[in-house]
């Protein structure tokens, strides 16, 4: 008995019993469905976040303030006024790794223009700022090095800001105040929408930051300092690059504590994803319970089938079938159930996961990997519960079989 009759003889079997086959498949199916579907929402909420983050600045580095211990005990307010303008002129001086720096001072207020009010943020930066950040100016232009040295009271304003104070309107050359400072709009940004944490980032006002720092706030610290990496490769030795310029910068001892810290995007990227990660390994274990709830039900049915073909199989033996040739017969009639019930299931955790998309607006990406990993695990589970079933229908006795009622 070639390959190709114990294929014909294996679909045949499954044809006479379409109803039992078809309630054999259905655990895989789920399973298969259930798997396709987990990984894509896996996959797609890594892209999303890896996009989301990327939204801030790719290659953005951010060095804040941070309170040491000292022993033991943190240190006061103070300890979060440690970034100062000469940090940023010693890092722009001696980095070699960072492509773009700027200082940042940000505060929080009502913002007035005319009859119109908004509560929002201003950022004191430098130009550089856009360029770090991967933005654009959608109309006007963004402040220059003169505005940052005459302390120029000008501002860009994020699109969220323009709906609310200048609706329907120019906003050009128009005049803003924030905290009864007026700034002049010299410039609109382009819309970035909300951040991974789901915060508007269009909701601001940029302006040079030694008129923020001076004229807004009234202090001589920073909040931060923010960055960029000549390259994403770059960005971890830039950032032992900074903290080498830093503790210089500080005096820090090599048995002391920073009094600032330093984080780069690729770090928050690595955080979410393996987080985003471990939930992806958890769904996919859970639905991998019905792959092995499915093969329990192959396991079952083979076995009851081989208890009723018992006579054929002693027929089939009688006129020279080999034990291997039964055993093929009903591996395959098991690989073939388990096949079937793949493909079925990948089309409809396809439709699962396009449904996903269109309805629940979840973001999903669907990798040949899965499909491939799917089937793979099901010519597996196929062999794997069928031959039990198989090899003891293999091992029938001639004479025993063709008695059998």
């Amino acid at each position: 008995m070639n390959f190709i009759n114990l294929l014909k003889i294996a679909w045949k079997a499954i044809l006479l019993n379409k109803t039992r086959a078809m309630l054999t498949m259905l655990g895989i199916i789920i399973g298969v469905a259930s798997v396709i579907a987990m990984l894509a929402i896996g996959e797609g909420s890594k892209e999303s976040i890896k996009k989301n983050i990327s939204s801030m600045g790719a290659n953005l580095i951010t060095i804040r303030p941070g309170a040491g211990m000292m022993g033991g005990v943190r240190s006061g307010p103070s300890a979060m006024q440690t970034l100062t303008l000469a940090d940023y002129e010693a890092l722009k001086a001696q980095a070699k790794l960072i492509k773009d720096i700027s200082p940042l001072v940000n505060g929080s207020g009502q913002s007035i223009a005319g009859s119109n009010n908004w509560p929002t943020s201003i950022y004191g930066a430098s130009p550089e700022y856009l360029k770090i950040r991967d933005w654009g100016v959608d109309e006007g232009s963004m402040f220059t090095e003169d505005d940052i040295e005459s302390y120029a009271k000008v501002a860009v304003i994020g699109k969220t800001v323009q709906e609310n104070l200048f609706p329907n309107e120019n906003p050009i050359g128009k005049m803003i105040r924030f905290k009864n400072i007026p700034f002049k709009v010299i410039g609109v940004l382009k819309e970035k929408g909300e951040n991974t944490f789901g915060q508007d980032q269009d909701d601001i006002i940029i302006a040079p930051y030694t008129a923020v720092q001076k004229r807004v706030l009234a202090q001589t610290y920073l909040q931060s300092i923010v960055a960029s990496s000549q390259s994403e490769e770059d960005s971890e030795n830039a950032v032992n690059e900074i903290k080498s310029i830093m503790e210089n910068q500080h005096k820090i001892k090599p048995d002391e504590d920073n009094d600032f810290n330093v984080s780069s995007q690729q770090e928050i990227i690595s955080m979410f994803s393996s987080t985003s990660e471990m939930l992806t390994i958890l769904l996919v274990a859970i639905a991998s319970i019905s792959l092995l709830v499915g093969g329990i039900g192959i396991m079952n049915i083979m076995y009851v089938s081989v208890k009723e073909r018992t006579k054929e199989i002693g027929l089939r033996m009688a006129i020279g079938a080999k034990g291997n040739d039964i055993l093929m017969q009903f591996l395959i009639e098991s690989v073939l159930i388990s096949i079937t019930g793949g493909v079925l299931g990948v089309l409809i955790g396809l439709i699962a996961t396009f449904c996903i998309k269109q309805f629940a607006g979840w973001p999903v990406s669907v990798t040949m990997i899965s499909i491939v990993i799917s089937f793979v695990v099901c010519t597996i589970t196929g062999v794997f519960f069928g031959w039990y079933p198989a090899r003891k229908a293999a091992q029938s006795d001639p004479i025993d079989a063709l008695r059998y009622e």
